[in-house]
């Protein structure tokens, strides 16, 4: 009797975070200790990547990966590239809502850890701190989408007209 019921619960859709770890992290200060006597304002860039993958059943791995540089001209202050990653457990999701939650969801819960750890690494090797703006992983995800349809159109309109 009780199998029904336990059934029942096991389709509930299932969100959660296992683990939160830094997968790696590697801090550069080329020009040390020179640099430490510029007075100019770094240009600081940023370069983002994403990945998720199956684990195990239901249980996922995404990794966010930033890499910050301070450059003055032609001079790197520093580099810094964190991998900031977790464990999710995603069961009883639609499979069309798998993909947004590993490119959307996961990225918006590891950001704050990610951006963090860049702040404290780039803080600890004796630089002011890094305040990285918040990112749209939804608004990203949808360019993406829009960019993969594109070329799939433009691929497609190639083969008929070979044909």
């Amino acid at each position: 009797m009780s199998e029904p019921a336990q059934q029942g619960q096991d389709n509930t859709p299932v969100f959660s975070i296992e683990k939160i770890y830094v997968k790696d992290l590697s801090l550069e200060v080329p020009n040390a200790p020179q640099c430490f006597l510029e007075r100019d304002a770094a240009e600081i860039s940023l370069q983002m990547q994403t990945g998720g993958e199956a684990v195990g059943d239901g249980i996922f791995s995404v990794v966010l990966t930033l890499t910050v540089t301070a450059k003055i001209g032609d001079k790197t202050q520093f580099l810094v590239e964190a991998a900031q990653a977790g464990i999710f457990q995603i069961r009883h999701v639609p499979e069309e809502e798998l993909e947004p939650i590993i490119a959307v969801a996961c990225p918006n819960i590891l950001f704050p850890y990610a951006r963090e750890t860049v702040s404290d690494a780039v803080s600890r090797a004796g630089f002011p701190p890094v305040l990285l703006a918040p990112v749209n992983f939804e608004a990203i995800y949808r360019e993406r989408l829009m960019q993969q349809q594109a070329q799939q159109a433009a691929a497609g309109s190639t083969e008929t007209t070979l044909q």
